[in-house]
């Protein structure tokens, strides 16, 4: 199904899919908390396609409230955080507010029994990501992190299915690109102020160590060298455009991953993100967003086997589960989605890459 989003604007990355409900109509209410980042329009699409209400939101911005219900329209505004935390229908709060406020909206809605959505990262700091395993553990509830790089990707779908099938083998190396536009002139101040925003392999290349872990299928990895830098935009001193890191995963597998924001204007949209995976029988090279000068359409999936070469589009072919999978977490206290650990340990990860980062000129 095509996106209804402009697709050179990342910030606003939103694509829809087909329906896939999980749930009975009003079973699973959803309350929007912090709508800084566009990415809640991504993450809400994801959860009304799976059946939940998007009930209701707050911002202390009324522009920004007032878009977000043109699109979910079933939404009520409310006055303050309180009044959503308070609502005791709600299921579930979602939220891309400022990134080193999201653990905090997180911490308020676990207090108030509800699971916690938060776009990426969901944590800027090592002292949140402790804060919010121990709230995870004293309630009892779920937080969930949108890592749409994977999860909303119907390409990195699909190649999941040909690893577990065992199309290339057992996996040898991975290698991750997720090149960015700045979009500069659409950037909020938060945007370039490196304590809310957590620098680029926090912010980005959560993704990235996200998809490292998963397509391992290890449970952690060890971080071998990092990099980060302000290479060509010396008028935000604090923003970061680039970054890099290295590990090597706790079942031996070397990863490579690299983050920009250096998209050139040329490109048909906001990043030409790519994800390497070589196994002993072949190789799968996802193209997600675009086939440079090939195909504008996403989601293009590379296979060299030992039987030839194939490429595969499978763009409104695969669907999102994650979001079925999340609500029904949920609803019955199963972890089907993605693990608790894992959700934290990737952002954990960047964390630490982006600490120990050496910075380049």
């Amino acid at each position: 199904m095509a996106a209804d989003y402009d697709k050179k604007d990342g910030a606003n990355y939103a694509p829809k899919g087909e329906k896939n409900i999980v749930c009975k109509p009003g079973e699973f209410i959803v309350g929007a908390c912090g709508l800084a980042h566009g990415h809640i329009s991504g993450m809400c699409n994801g959860l009304s396609e799976a059946g939940a209400t998007i009930g209701y939101v707050y911002d202390p911005d009324p522009e920004k409230v007032k878009e977000f219900i043109k699109m979910f329209p079933s939404a009520k505004a409310l006055p303050s955080q309180g009044a959503l935390m308070n609502t005791k229908e709600i299921k579930l709060v979602a939220s891309a507010g400022i990134a080193n406020e999201r653990c905090g909206i997180g911490l308020d809605a676990l207090d108030h029994g509800k699971f916690y959505f938060s776009d990426k990262p969901p944590m800027t700091t090592q002292a949140q990501v402790e804060e919010a395993r121990t709230k995870v553990r004293k309630t009892g509830l779920k937080w969930f992190v949108y890592y749409a790089e994977r999860l909303h990707v119907e390409s990195a779908i699909y190649a999941e299915q040909l690893i577990k099938e065992g199309r290339i083998g057992e996996i040898v190396s991975i290698k991750g690109w997720g090149p960015h536009r700045t979009g500069l002139s659409k950037r909020p101040e938060w945007f370039f102020k490196k304590e809310q925003y957590g620098g680029i392999i926090t912010d980005i290349g959560s993704h990235q160590l996200e998809q490292v872990l998963y397509y391992a299928d290890a449970k952690d990895a060890r971080l071998i060298s990092s990099r980060v830098g302000n290479l060509k935009h010396p008028q935000y001193p604090e923003l970061e455009d680039y970054g890099d890191a290295t590990f090597i995963t706790d079942n031996g597998i070397p990863c490579y991953i690299s983050v920009d924001w250096f998209t050139p204007d040329g490109l048909s949209t906001w990043g030409d993100g790519r994800l390497w995976i070589c196994g002993t029988k072949g190789y799968i090279e996802i193209r997600k967003y675009v086939d440079v000068a090939a195909s504008k359409e996403a989601d293009h999936v590379i296979v060299v086997d030992e039987k030839g070469e194939y490429h595969y589009n499978v763009h409104g072919k695969i669907g999102f589960p994650y979001f079925g999978k999340l609500i029904l977490d949920c609803l019955n206290n199963t972890e089907t989605a993605m693990s608790q650990e894992h959700t934290f340990r990737a952002i954990e990860l960047a964390i630490e890459a982006e600490r120990k980062a050496v910075i380049i000129k």
